[in-house]
This record gives C-alpha cells, structure tokens and sequence, in this order.
C-alpha cells in the first residue's frame, strides 16, 4: 500500500503544479481534467497528510517514555495516537478502493414503462419527479430531452439528461428494473396491481470516447410534439437521429427539447454517443460474466432492482440485506434517495473489502 501511497501523493503534486502553468488555464478541457484529478485526489491527500503527522507526534511521544517525569503523560499519548493511527490506516485503505471512472460524468437517463399498461406510464413521471427533486437535492440539473406523453399524464417513455460533477455516481444504482405495488386510480375494487418500470442510466460519452461516423447516421427534423399531440412551438426544430436504419444495430434518439433545431441535434448526437458506448461496455461485461465461471448471479440489468409497495409504505431495494434494505416510501417518493444510495455505495465497499483480503490472503498463501 505504502508505494501507491507514495505515487499518489507525487501525481498530487504534480496536478498541484500544473493547476498553476497559464498552459492549463488557457486550455479549458486540461484545466478541468487536472480540476477533476485534484478533486478526487484531494481527501486520501488530506488523510495521508494526518496520518504522517500523527505518526510523527507518536515517534515523539514514544521517545519521552524514556523520561521518568514524562513517562506518564506519554503514556496517554501513545495510547491516543496509536488509536487514530489505527483509523486512519482503515480510512486509507477504503479510499485506496478502485473507484468508477465515470462517477464525475454527466448522464442521461431512460425511463421505459413495462408491465402494467398505463399504470406503468403514470409511475414513470412519478419517477421522474423523484429523480428531479433528488438532483436538486444534490446541486445537479435535470433537464427532459424527450417523453412520449399520455393523455392520462403518464408516460411511455422519458428521455433526461442530468448535468453536475457526480451525476452519475449519485444515478448509476437506479439502473434495472422498478416494480411498484398500488392500487390505480382508476380501480374500482381497491385491487393491488403491480407494474414495471425500466430504468437505464448512461454515463455520457467523452469525446473520442466512441467513434461515431456520421455517414451511418440519418438526421430526420420534425415538429415538437407535448402531451396529447399539442405542438410544443411551429418550427421544426425536433430531431431524430438514427443510427444504422434498418440493421440489428439500429438505435433511434429523438430531442425535442430546445427551440434551436442545431442544439437539439448536437443533443441527439450526444445521447446516441451516450448509447453506443453503452452498448460496448454491455459487451464487453458479458463477455467478462461468460469468462468467470464462479460469479454468482448473472448481474443482468433486467433484474428487479427496487419494489415500492404503495399500501405498506415501504422501498425495498433488493440488491440489500438487514435494515438498510427497507426505506419509508413517503420519504423516498419526494426524492430523499440518498439513505438507499449511501447503503448500496456502502455495501459496494464492504464487498470491495472482502474481495481485497481474499486477494491478499491466496497472495499470502503462494
């Protein structure tokens, strides 16, 4: 641990320095690499830089053990010290974890109604409004590209872009499958229906990240449509971009958010970008599930992932155990989703732990 300590802190230094050329100012994409890489570096720096500073004190304290008149006084000390060394050591070992390259990335988010006819279309906007104050809650923008509205004020489909440093590390749990248990409004008998709603989150694409040729891409312009056929405005500013019409491989983006029918087409390339590199990471992690013969579970993204069961006022995320697993609903419904994602970014540690111990266990033994 100690020597990627030590590269660490040299690459902190290193960004420290470079945040300081005018080069990196007057390159806007380089300013915000090394302002991103000093952000994440940051908090291990700060621990590291206690730790060494507690160990120093500690050296010292230990030396006055020799002293008759200070030998108890410096006994406390080295007990006091020796303890927040312990901590911190666990501190550092959790913020050495692997972390996802993407959790800075903004993200665009696909809401998909499944079973359940319009019921489903009405718990996608219920969705999507829990995901709206929680982005707010968060400091982060959410903004609708593209919805196939129902007159009933559900929704078949819902396209939205989140923007923020963090997006998707605050979103990338939400991908799967959310079941919800209520009675509809338009139940007579009180019944209980269930119904499912698709969610995928898309770290949106670098540039470079994915290469696009645009000579696969067909550009199609319309007018905006809203909810129940209402034109949004009279121009024909909304863009389909299709990518490969008509092959296996075809995917379809439609924006119609903005007026500017330039924005809603740099927009449109954007998601399809967005979607492409989705699609290659999705290959290539099958292939890794089909090469590991001993992983548990198939880590589809079509597993449930979430039920919200109206009549008892109750989340379960199942991907949980113990107390973290339920979570009032009333709570969850006005967007306060951070107690589940705290306790899924927890469990991801835990089991990270687990996996690095094995590690250093079978290194042990060889």
């Amino acid at each position: 641990m100690s020597a990627r300590l030590t590269a660490l802190a040299s690459e902190f230094g290193l960004v420290e320095r470079a945040l300081g050329d005018p080069a990196a100012l007057a390159d806007p994409r380089e300013y915000a690499r090394l302002t991103r890489r000093h952000r994440e570096l940051l908090p291990l720096i700060t621990v590291l830089r206690e730790r060494d500073s507690v160990d120093r004190d500690l050296a010292g304290a230990r030396e006055l053990l020799t002293d008759p008149d200070m030998r108890e006084l410096a006994a406390g000390e080295v007990q006091t010290l020796g303890a927040r060394l312990t901590e911190l050591d666990a501190e550092l070992v959790v913020l050495l974890l692997p972390t996802d390259p993407d959790d800075p990335k903004d993200v665009i988010l696909e809401l998909r109604a499944g079973a359940g006819g319009a019921e489903a279309g009405l718990f996608v906007m219920d969705l999507l409004r829990l995901y709206t104050r929680y982005a707010e809650g968060l400091g982060l923008r959410l903004n609708v590209l593209d919805a196939n509205e129902s007159d009933l004020g559900g929704a078949s489909k819902v396209v939205a872009e989140v923007t923020g440093d963090g997006a998707y590390r605050a979103f990338k749990w939400e991908r799967g499958v959310h079941r919800v248990q209520r009675v509809p409004a338009t139940e007579s008998q009180g019944r209980i229906h269930t119904s499912t709603v698709t969610v995928a989150v898309l770290p949106e694409a670098e540039q470079g990240e994915v290469q696009l040729d645009l000579s696969e891409v067909r550009i199609d312009v319309f007018r905006s449509q809203g909810a129940g056929g209402q034109g949004v405005n009279t121009t024909d500013s909304a863009v389909r971009a299709v990518y490969r019409a008509g092959t296996p491989d075809e995917i379809m983006v439609v924006c119609q958010d903005g007026r500017s029918q330039i924005k809603n087409r740099e927009k449109a390339l954007q998601v399809l970008a967005a979607r492409l590199a989705e699609r290659e990471r999705a290959a290539r992690e099958a292939q890794e599930r089909s090469d590991r013969a001993a992983q548990v579970g198939t880590g589809d993204r079509s597993e449930k992932i979430r039920t919200y069961n109206y009549p008892q006022n109750r989340v379960t995320d199942h991907r949980l155990e113990g107390e973290d697993k339920n979570h009032p609903l009333d709570s969850v419904m006005t967007g306060v989703l951070a107690p589940v994602v705290g306790a899924l970014a927890r469990a991801q540690r835990e089991q990270q732990l687990l996996e690095m111990a094995g590690g250093d266990e079978q290194h042990g033994a060889a």
